[in-house]
């Protein structure tokens, strides 16, 4: 599966990209946040941005096998090019990721991302989550989710969903935490679908 502020783009960008229902600079305020997380931490958490390649792909290295086989329901050792270009296009209009980042022994490191992108219909989107298998169990997946369906909202989307390994605990608690129902998958008895109404 690949799903997927106002200030943070450069201003030409924004005036250059056309006149549609959806703008970035309507559904984003802000370009950074300070998150404080349940144990007392705080992560910066802003729009992903093409100089986070490097981070994302040391992001996903760094996942343990079953994380990585969670996020991508599949099972490889590194990020090939094809998919860090996949994961890197974000518009912020039909697709959308918010990265949150933290020091680590003086080192600015990825702990977590969120994303979504839409789908053909251009009124539900797929969204995915990650957090780094030693950042997990402070509330920061929640902290992203949040940012994430924010924006769908002020984009005006109807639905979100994400399509999961039915053996991943962590992520059935928490769509059920953040108002997602869940299903089987019509065509695929060993996933489940989440979805919330926007």
């Amino acid at each position: 599966m690949w799903p997927l502020a106002k200030g943070f783009l450069p201003s030409r960008e924004v005036f250059a990209m056309s006149s549609t229902t959806k703008q970035p600079q309507a559904a984003l305020e802000g370009d950074h946040w300070i998150e404080p997380l349940r144990d007392g931490t705080r992560v910066l958490v802003r729009p992903l941005q093409s100089k986070d390649r490097a981070m994302e792909e040391e992001f996903i290295q760094r996942l343990s096998p079953e994380a990585r086989r969670f996020r991508f329901l599949g099972d490889f050792k590194e990020p090939d090019k094809a998919l860090l270009d996949h994961l890197m296009h974000v518009d912020y209009v039909h697709d959308m990721a918010f990265i949150a980042m933290a020091h680590d022994n003086g080192h600015l490191r990825e702990v977590g991302i969120s994303r979504y992108s839409t789908t053909g219909d251009g009124q539900q989107c797929e969204c995915a989550i990650t957090v780094a298998d030693d950042w997990r169990n402070r509330g920061l997946a929640v902290v992203l989710m949040r940012h994430l369906i924010d924006v769908a909202r002020k984009q005006k989307l109807t639905r979100m969903f994400s399509i999961d390994d039915v053996n991943n605990e962590q992520m059935r608690e928490l769509a059920k935490y953040l108002g997602f129902k869940r299903e089987s998958h019509p065509d695929d008895p060993r996933s489940a679908v989440y979805s919330l109404t926007l």
